[in-house]
């Protein structure tokens, strides 16, 4: 087998990363920065809980992979499964290096009437996670260990571009995924993360949006991501399969459903209340979106499905996930609803067809991370915090950074996905896609 360029390169990569570690030794103790608060101000049981929380929301990625593969063509099924799973590695990699310094490190940003709001945070702050400690962070971490902070948000730094890969399944080469996946979590996914969840951010500070597990910094932005891919990677020349393995759908929705408490839950980053209430919005808007989405279906024609049943689960988790901690019980069987009616009718519309977003990843995660945002800024709970509690403002911020986003997260995906194919090709050959991924790419096949 002939060893192209890109791969050595990749080695090369990897080794310099690898062995660059061992020169960014951290320091014995952390400085006092006034940024840190002593390790008496830890508490056992946010400590318990985050700790699980993080594992739970890493459980979610191997949980896409069944989720999509199960989808696919039965040529496909590996190379599809392995593409989530393999963020596990790279994202992770990045996130340790340089990721976690841009998304929360100092921020960089502008000044708005002598008001500081940061865009992206300094690469320099955490390289290699130098600094990253025992100790809690007075601001994003008062109750944890400021490490554990930093693994548990890499989590979600690991599903995001996993998320993608549903758009454009079945005609992608692996090597240029990986170079895209490095490049948009580098250039999408810390800015957007630090705007919104850094105090400091110019989307939180300024704006005011409220994303209390990721709505919009991980579905919106994996959502325009995919449509930008599907339009860039093109149509499959047979876009007609049946799905090859219903049970790893199912199999996947539970484990995607398992690991959303803690991606949500665990965001409230303490065994409190708020965690509570976002655990109960979490399940009961999935439920509400599972059921509302088969019955949809049933009144349009088409037969109650499993397949039908496990997309409106996800796309009612995928709702409730900006809004978990700041909503009703009440309310959350509306979000649930009303998300999986809009996203039923965006996935079975015409207009979008014509884009081969093959898992319909826009239409699920990409409006439902948009609706999670219009109905958090209407119903969000305190004082003049939405639209129904005094916060016409509020709304009106969010309405404005919704526009920004999608702008931002679209045609910011779509220059990568061109810088990408310009260094190397991103679609297979012709050939290789009839042939199936799973042996053209990996030599590997699904029985």
């Amino acid at each position: 087998m002939k060893i192209g360029l890109k791969w050595i390169v990749s080695f090369s990569v990897i080794s310099l990363v690898a062995i660059g570690g061992l020169f960014w030794n951290p320091a014995a103790v952390i400085p006092d920065t006034g940024e840190f608060l002593s390790e008496d101000k830890i508490v056992g049981a946010d400590v318990a809980w985050i700790l699980a929380a993080a594992g739970l929301v890493l459980l979610m990625t191997p949980g896409l992979s069944f989720f999509y593969g199960g989808m696919v063509g039965k040529k496909n099924v590996i190379s599809t499964m392995l593409q989530s799973f393999i963020a596990l590695g790279v994202i992770s990699m990045v996130w340790v290096v340089v990721g976690f310094s841009l998304s929360f490190g100092e921020s960089l940003g502008i000044t708005i009437a002598g008001k500081h709001y940061g865009i992206i945070g300094n690469p320099l702050s955490y390289p290699f996670f130098n600094g990253v400690g025992n100790l809690p962070h007075k601001l994003m971490a008062p109750t944890i260990p400021f490490i554990l902070f930093a693994l548990f948000q890499m989590k979600f730094a690991v599903i995001t571009p996993a998320i993608i890969t549903g758009s454009f399944a079945e005609r992608v080469r692996f090597i240029s995924y990986l170079l895209f996946i490095v490049l948009f979590s580098i250039f999408i996914y810390t800015p957007l993360c630090h705007m919104v969840w850094h105090p400091d951010g110019l989307l939180n500070k300024y704006f005011g949006v409220k994303d209390f597990a990721g709505g919009t910094v991980v579905h919106m932005s994996a959502g325009f991501a995919a449509l930008a891919g599907a339009m860039v990677v093109g149509n499959r020349k047979n876009p007609h399969h049946e799905p090859s393995n219903i049970p790893y759908v199912l199999l996947g929705t539970g484990m995607l459903w398992f690991g959303w408490f803690g991606f949500n839950a665990g965001s409230a980053l303490s065994a409190s209340a708020s965690a509570a209430t976002a655990f109960g919005t979490t399940t009961i808007a999935s439920a509400s979106a599972m059921m509302t989405w088969i019955f949809f279906d049933r009144i349009n024609g088409r037969s109650v499905s499993a397949l039908g049943a496990c997309i409106g689960a996800v796309v009612g988790l995928v709702a409730i996930t900006p809004g978990c901690g700041f909503v009703s019980i009440q309310e959350s069987l509306f979000i649930g609803f009303i998300t999986a009616i809009v996203s039923n009718v965006m996935v079975n519309w015409k207009g979008l067809k014509k884009i081969d977003d093959t898992l319909d990843v826009f239409a699920c995660h990409g409006v439902g991370g948009i609706m999670g945002m219009i109905l958090t800024a209407i119903f969000a709970h305190g004082e003049k915090a939405s639209l129904l509690h005094g916060g016409v403002d509020v709304f009106l911020h969010h309405m404005a950074a919704l526009v920004l986003v999608s702008v931002f997260t679209f045609f910011g995906s779509l220059l990568l996905y061109k810088i990408t194919n310009s260094i190397i090709t991103l679609r297979v050959s012709e050939e290789s896609e009839n042939k199936g991924l799973d042996l053209s790419q990996h030599e590997e096949s699904f029985s």
